[in-house]
């Protein structure tokens, strides 16, 4: 006991002594871990919300509107036949039109009503079992007749079959981009979290170096003269984490949580679990504090 309060003593003493780095180093850590605190929930909701949109990939199949009663019921039961086909829902002029006016707003829904006829067909919504068969569900729809052109496999289909793709493959560029982006910003600020705590701890044992001269001549060992500066450096990772998690509760709570409930994406954010973040953002500082003393007294204290 009495070496480890050498050592925090020690750390502690070494702190105030190199005041202005030592500040610039908790600053760099805490923009980092704030950065970090971000970054994670941002990304597992963009993966969420991704994964969500590809189990939602489906076919539209739209039919004529002329089509019978009689077809509509065969081809349901066609549908219901394909492989990988989870499920048939119908949708007739009606429930298309509704399901417009839902999607409008405004001036724009009220309009629907005032049109003369309905234009909009009667459809077959199809959900997959698994959204990588989406192919062979439409080959099986439209299958190659004696000339080897695609024939839909009723009468009352009328082609092109839609699907969801685009928009999925949409959201995965965007997502793809944004992590790319935060990543970069990440690594580039923990690069400069390592950079400035090697710096606090350089000038600490530049400072203190004819004590270091002093220990080794008396013969401290490496280990005994390393430990007061490792712990400066995780002194400095705990202290910045400590205030970047600060930040991250007060916003969780003042901005993410009263907005869960109206935005998706926010909702995403706010079930993210907030303890093991913090653990993880915790020994992610302590880390790169480490690791950057580690750095520096590898360099100045060889033997």
């Amino acid at each position: 006991m009495g070496r480890i309060g050498f050592f925090l003593s020690e750390a502690f003493r070494a702190l105030r002594r190199s005041a202005a780095p030592s500040v610039a180093a908790i600053v760099t850590i805490v923009v980092t871990t704030l950065l970090l605190g971000v970054l994670v929930p941002v990304l597992r909701a963009s993966e969420s919300k991704a994964s969500e949109v590809r189990e939602q990939i489906g076919l539209e199949v739209y039919l004529y509107n002329d089509a019978s009663r009689a077809e509509i019921d065969s081809l349901q039961r066609k549908l219901g036949a394909v492989p990988h086909v989870d499920g048939v829902t119908f949708c007739s002029p009606e429930c298309a039109k509704k399901e417009l006016a839902g999607e409008l707003k405004g001036d724009l829904a009220g309009s629907i009503d005032e049109l003369n006829s309905n234009p909009l067909p009667p459809s077959f919504d199809l959900s997959l079992d698994d959204p990588d068969s989406l192919e062979a569900v439409r080959a099986a729809l439209l299958p190659p007749n004696s000339a080897g052109k695609p024939t839909p496999i009723s009468a009352a289909i009328d082609p092109p079959i839609g699907d969801s793709r685009e928009q999925a493959n949409q959201i995965r560029e965007v997502t793809g981009a944004v992590k790319i982006v935060l990543l970069v910003i990440a690594g580039l600020l923990l690069v400069a979290s390592l950079l400035l705590v090697a710096n606090t701890i350089r000038l600490s044992i530049y400072a203190r170096r004819r004590e270091v001269e002093v220990m080794r001549l008396v013969g401290a060992t490496n280990w005994f003269i390393r430990w007061p500066f490792m712990i400066e450096g995780v002194i400095v990772g705990i202290m910045g984490a400590g205030i970047a998690v600060g930040l991250l509760l007060l916003g969780k709570v003042t901005i993410v949580d009263p907005l869960a409930d109206d935005f998706a994406l926010v909702d995403n954010l706010s079930t993210t679990g907030f303890v093991p973040l913090v653990a993880m953002l915790v020994a992610a500082a302590v880390f790169v504090s480490a690791v950057g003393s580690g750095i520096t007294l590898r360099r100045f204290l060889r033997v």
